[in-house]
């Protein structure tokens, strides 16, 4: 390396050192735990590394390496040890510190981005510990179980199936992985959004409870929320509000399954997936400040369980499945029509299979053109909005009746008449 890339090298060494040493300062501060470096400490350590990898690399031998990582190590003990003396008891410093040391290697040898990123890392895992605390404290053994079976589909069952399809068409639509690999795209999606819930918490209000929860599964939150409206009456605009904003939610959850799985379909689908989430986010904010002298927060909570079950899961697969066999029957039967009929009938239950179905048949040289695709995404998206509204006029009181239908009313319109329009 020549001399600026040298300075880099050392440059990115100490910021990152700096970075993690000033996130350790800010704990020590909070007295969450005794420390023995801060900012200054944790950026030598990172030089360091940079600096050995250099003399390593310079003599033609890691042996120098070796010996300073070997030095820090030994600092690292003396320093455990002396804090267990006191009665802390823990290694997270001390394990921050090492890869401090390693991240600092890196940058020495050139690897500045990698360094970079597993220091930024690093700092982000030592500051959300408040929020992993949180969590821990609010998580069942039911939970463990359904994160141990996630866990156990995405890593190990997945990669098993085979990733070719069967038989002839419309058999040959879908192969068994890629059931499998829809099924942990959408639990994902939806286990993150239950881990954000736990970590927020629902005592910050419906609207952002509602937000979450909507990544959980937008009908819950409406069911939940037009339930309660009976019981809360003069709450039923904000609850509304909520309920809305978990609709939001789920065109957003659209977008993004058809940037995931077929990018070059997304120009023809966002226009009126937008507009309708568009139209139910100004809904939501006249319904904010029309709701402007009802209570804002709530001391109830919305009791979202995992949304990781293996019954559920291999009934997405199998619904996922037979949406892409019946849409390519379909299509092989009576065209697009048949797709559109399809796409209706599977939104009354589920938004993301037919989404993810459309996107994935539609991809490459796929049996169903672009514009039939989004179309079909669009009234899977209408008639489960439909669905929705009908769950909030049966179950919900007439306050939130009247907050929630107009709103409803206009997003479908919209999102139909601009997808038969383009």
């Amino acid at each position: 390396m020549d001399f600026l890339e040298v300075m880099t090298s050392l440059g990115v060494a100490l910021g990152l050192g700096m970075l993690v040493g000033l996130q350790r300062e800010y704990a020590k501060r909070r007295k969450r735990e005794d420390l023995f470096g801060g900012a200054r400490t944790f950026a030598m350590i990172a030089f360091v590394g940079a600096l050995a990898t250099m003399l390593s690399e310079a003599t033609g031998t890691y042996v120098v390496l070796a010996i300073f990582a070997a030095g820090i190590i030994v600092f690292l003990a003396i320093g455990y040890v002396a804090s267990t003396h006191e009665g802390h008891i823990g290694m997270t410093t001390e394990v921050a510190a090492l890869i401090v040391f390693c991240a600092g290697a890196l940058s020495g040898r050139g690897e500045r981005e990698i360094a970079v990123a597993i220091g930024v890392m690093t700092a982000t895992v030592l500051a959300i510990k408040p929020f992993t605390r949180q969590l821990s404290a609010s998580i069942e053994t039911e939970d463990v179980y359904a994160t141990l079976k996630f866990a156990i589909i995405a890593v190990l069952a997945l990669p098993l199936l085979p990733d070719q399809t069967f038989g002839p068409s419309p058999w040959n639509a879908v192969s068994p992985y890629n059931v499998g690999l829809m099924v942990v795209f959408i639990s994902g999606l939806s286990f993150v959004g239950y881990v954000l819930v736990h970590l927020v918490g629902t005592e910050r209000g419906i609207g952002l409870t509602s937000l979450l929860g909507g990544l959980v599964s937008s009908t819950a939150v409406t069911l939940t929320l037009s339930e309660r409206s009976r019981s809360n009456r003069p709450m039923s605009r904000l609850l509304g509000l909520g309920v809305l904003l978990a609709w939001v939610i789920m065109f957003g959850r659209i977008l993004v399954e058809v940037g995931v799985v077929n990018l070059s379909l997304l120009p023809s689908v966002w226009l009126p997936i937008t507009v309708a989430g568009l139209v139910a986010s100004g809904w939501a904010g006249w319904l904010y400040f029309r709701s402007s002298t009802e209570t804002k927060g709530s001391d109830e909570t919305q009791n979202f369980t995992n949304p990781f079950r293996l019954r559920p899961a291999i009934q997405f697969g199998l619904l996922y499945g037979l949406v892409l066999i019946g849409s390519q029957a379909l299509s092989d039967w009576i065209g697009s029509s048949g797709i559109y009929v399809g796409a209706i009938v599977s939104g009354l239950a589920d938004v993301d299979a037919i989404t993810l179905s459309m996107a994935e048949l539609s991809r490459g040289d796929g049996p169903v053109e672009d514009e039939v695709a989004a179309n079909a995404i669009v009234f899977a998206a209408a008639s489960n909005t439909v669905v929705k509204a009908g769950i909030v006029w049966v179950t919900g009181s007439p306050g939130i009746r009247r907050a929630i239908l107009p709103g409803a009313i206009v997003s479908v319109i919209a999102a139909i008449g601009l997808a038969l329009a383009l």
